[in-house]
């Protein structure tokens, strides 16, 4: 009786950004196996890469094992192990969290694909899957390959055939299992599972996927972010398009530099929080550099109609103030470890009353913690002016300011290394070095006039805007 659970991954366009075989032809023609392209090869994989698997690269991938007749088998598994680091780098830095997700639950770990078990075994070994179902070709006594099969073709229905043969002799409950395909043409496989997940869907599969109600995945961005079908390109990106100066005529944008945020790899940004408008001043300088982030941002944003759902599409990660739980900083970790941009407020919140107007900032442990666990640079950044544009006691940004708009000012620092055990003391440090990077102004300490206290709250407050001790006694999660 089968008691395991198995974790099944299809290869090109799933575990990979793309198609494993210009890789593959690469190192085969490098080994000597092949001297030329076949022609028209390069746009076969180009339609491959944009659209998926198609009837006429199955036919030729069909007819692949009379082409490799004759050639040596050792030659073509070395030409294999050969291929094994380009291929590693093409990994979305997703699958390896997945994979060590269903490692970490004890389920087996298996690639499954109708590219050439020769081919994709040493690729296997080297991310430590425990099998590989795939095509397999016969061998003649002389060590070459004799021009035919040894087995089923392992693709659509023949694949999920090849699966349930092995998960029989495995002993493994598809059922219980979960297997990750973009191809519509692994719709019998994922039918086949519990827990069928559309990974970088083909067209096809999407609206199959749609209508089951199954999962859809990309490995190159977190569990549910959201992509544009067929172009592939996240919604993020799209909106960044948008974030520019000349979008906000209601406000003038002074910024400086931009230069410190990295164009690759993980950081950690932290920006001081004074206005609902701060999320656009900070749109601006991700749209710069070009690179997605993956914000933080409390619960109520994520409950809200409409912009709950699109802040979670665009990778937001909530956050329920006060509960204590560690969840968001482990999702904020795992971002960071695959190499993205993770941006936080460390105020958690936009300061009332007096608080609003205090020049010395403070902040809650979170982002030191993150910061230390994950290893990565913090990069402050201090904003001002944008409660000029939105003020706290307005529900909508003043777009009718356009004669004569108010300055945001926009400052990054240099990039900070949290690493002290003393999350207090790394706190109030990257407190400080937002401190530094706003005007003289914000240094000093005022009495503010009572429009002004009454403007930095929010609409229908019921709080006396000169308690100086408010912000102390308001529970974290509550405005």
């Amino acid at each position: 009786m089968a008691t395991d659970v198995a974790a099944v991954f299809d290869l090109d366009r799933t575990l990979l950004r793309g198609a494993s075989g210009p890789v593959f032809a690469r190192a085969l023609r490098a080994a000597g196996v092949g001297s030329r392209s076949v022609p028209g090869e390069d746009l076969l994989f180009s339609v491959f890469n944009a659209l998926g698997e198609n009837l006429p690269s199955m036919v030729l991938a069909r007819q692949a094992v009379t082409l490799a007749k004759g050639r040596s088998v050792a030659t073509v598994c070395a030409a294999a192990a050969s291929a094994v680091d380009e291929l590693v780098a093409l990994v979305p830095p997703y699958a390896w969290q997945v994979i060590a997700d269903h490692r970490a639950r004890g389920h087996q770990v298996v690639m499954a694909t109708t590219t050439p078990y020769d081919l994709v075994v040493p690729f296997a070994e080297r991310l430590g899957f425990d099998a590989v179902v795939a095509t397999r070709y016969r061998v003649a006594n002389d060590g070459t390959y004799d021009g035919t099969l040894d087995g089923a073709f392992v693709w659509s229905a023949g694949k999920l055939a090849a699966v349930e043969r092995w998960a029989s002799e495995a002993g493994v409950d598809l059922r219980q299992s979960w297997a990750y395909s973009d191809s519509v043409y692994d719709a019998p496989l994922l039918s086949a599972v519990g827990n069928p997940v559309a990974v970088n869907p083909d067209p096809r599969l999407a609206v199959l996927a749609t209508a089951r109600r199954w999962p859809i995945r990309h490995f190159d961005v977190p569990e549910g972010v959201a992509k544009v079908p067929v172009a592939g390109l996240e919604v993020q990106r799209l909106l960044l398009t948008l974030a520019r100066p000349q979008f906000f005529p209601y406000a003038r944008f002074d910024i400086d530099g931009i230069d410190r945020l990295p164009l690759e790899g993980p950081a950690l940004v932290c920006a001081n929080h004074r206005s609902y408008f701060d999320v656009a001043a900070m749109a601006l300088l991700f749209a710069r550099v070009g690179r997605p982030v993956r914000f933080l941002g409390k619960k109520e944003v994520f409950e809200a109609p409409v912009v709950g759902t699109l802040a979670s599409a665009l990778g937001g990660i909530r956050v329920d103030r006060g509960t204590g739980s560690d969840a968001p900083l482990e999702t904020a970790r795992a971002a960071l470890e695959a190499g993205e941009l993770v941006a936080m407020m460390p105020q958690g919140t936009i300061p009332r009353g007096r608080a609003f107007f205090e020049p010395e900032l403070t902040g809650r442990w979170g982002a030191a913690r993150l910061a230390a666990a994950a290893g990565v640079p913090v990069v402050p950044v201090g904003l001002w002016g944008t409660e000029r544009v939105w003020p706290r006691s307005s529900r909508l940004p003043l777009v009718w300011n356009v004669a004569s708009p108010p300055t945001v000012r926009i400052r990054v620092g240099e990039p900070l290394y949290l690493t002290a055990p003393d999350a207090d003391a790394e706190t109030r440090r990257l407190m400080a070095a937002i401190v530094d990077l706003l005007p003289d102004e914000a240094r000093q300490r005022r009495e503010p006039t009572p429009d002004e206290l009454k403007a930095s709250l929010p609409p229908g407050a019921r709080v006396d805007a000169s308690d100086v001790d408010h912000e102390r006694r308001r529970r974290p999660g509550t405005d």
